[in-house]
Protein backbone atom coordinates (compact mmCIF):
# COMPACT_ATOMS: atom_id res chain seq x y z
CA UNK A 1 0.00 0.00 0.00
CA UNK A 2 2.85 2.49 0.58
CA UNK A 3 4.03 2.20 -2.96
CA UNK A 4 0.62 3.17 -4.03
CA UNK A 5 0.30 6.08 -1.80
CA UNK A 6 4.50 7.28 -2.43
CA UNK A 7 3.09 7.16 -6.48
CA UNK A 8 0.14 8.96 -5.85
CA UNK A 9 2.30 11.87 -4.07
CA UNK A 10 4.68 11.68 -7.16
CA UNK A 11 2.25 11.90 -9.58
CA UNK A 12 0.06 14.20 -7.82
CA UNK A 13 3.06 17.00 -7.43
CA UNK A 14 4.18 16.48 -11.04
CA UNK A 15 7.10 14.62 -10.82
CA UNK A 16 8.72 11.83 -12.63
CA UNK A 17 10.29 8.71 -11.15
CA UNK A 18 13.78 9.93 -12.40
CA UNK A 19 12.74 14.29 -10.78
CA UNK A 20 11.79 13.14 -7.68
CA UNK A 21 14.90 10.45 -7.15
CA UNK A 22 17.57 13.29 -8.38
CA UNK A 23 15.95 15.70 -5.97
CA UNK A 24 16.24 12.65 -2.85
CA UNK A 25 19.77 11.67 -3.72
CA UNK A 26 18.36 8.56 -4.44
CA UNK A 27 18.80 5.98 -7.99
CA UNK A 28 15.69 6.29 -9.84
CA UNK A 29 15.89 2.11 -9.26
CA UNK A 30 15.41 2.64 -5.60
CA UNK A 31 12.10 4.39 -6.40
CA UNK A 32 10.93 2.62 -8.65
CA UNK A 33 11.39 -0.40 -6.13
CA UNK A 34 9.29 1.75 -3.36
CA UNK A 35 6.54 2.41 -5.79
CA UNK A 36 5.78 -1.42 -6.77
CA UNK A 37 6.59 -2.67 -3.15
CA UNK A 38 9.82 -4.44 -4.46
CA UNK A 39 11.71 -2.96 -1.61
CA UNK A 40 10.42 -0.92 1.39
CA UNK A 41 10.92 2.51 2.20
CA UNK A 42 12.19 3.35 6.07
CA UNK A 43 10.00 5.92 8.15
CA UNK A 44 12.65 8.39 7.52
CA UNK A 45 12.43 8.31 3.94
CA UNK A 46 8.48 8.01 3.49
CA UNK A 47 8.79 11.44 5.29
CA UNK A 48 11.30 13.29 3.04
CA UNK A 49 9.44 11.78 0.15
CA UNK A 50 6.11 13.25 1.30
CA UNK A 51 7.74 16.49 2.53
CA UNK A 52 9.59 16.92 -1.32
CA UNK A 53 5.93 16.61 -2.71
CA UNK A 54 4.06 18.83 -0.31
CA UNK A 55 2.45 16.25 1.47
CA UNK A 56 2.00 16.05 5.64
CA UNK A 57 1.70 12.62 7.55
CA UNK A 58 -0.91 12.56 9.51
CA UNK A 59 -1.69 10.77 12.63
CA UNK A 60 -5.11 11.05 14.34
CA UNK A 61 -6.17 9.57 17.67
CA UNK A 62 -9.33 7.88 16.92
CA UNK A 63 -10.96 8.94 19.95
CA UNK A 64 -10.28 12.61 20.40
CA UNK A 65 -9.81 13.31 16.62
CA UNK A 66 -6.36 14.88 17.91
CA UNK A 67 -4.10 15.45 15.05
CA UNK A 68 -0.16 15.00 15.32
CA UNK A 69 2.07 15.51 12.03
CA UNK A 70 5.39 14.79 11.39
CA UNK A 71 6.32 18.98 11.44
CA UNK A 72 4.52 19.25 14.44
CA UNK A 73 5.44 16.19 16.80
CA UNK A 74 8.50 18.09 18.52
CA UNK A 75 5.88 20.50 19.84
CA UNK A 76 3.47 18.03 21.53
CA UNK A 77 4.28 17.26 25.32
CA UNK A 78 5.52 13.98 24.41
CA UNK A 79 8.84 12.54 25.11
Amino acid sequence: MIGKIIKYMRVKSGYNQTELAKKLNIGQTTLSGYETEATNPCFEMIERISNQCNFDIVFIDRETKEQITTSNINRKDIC
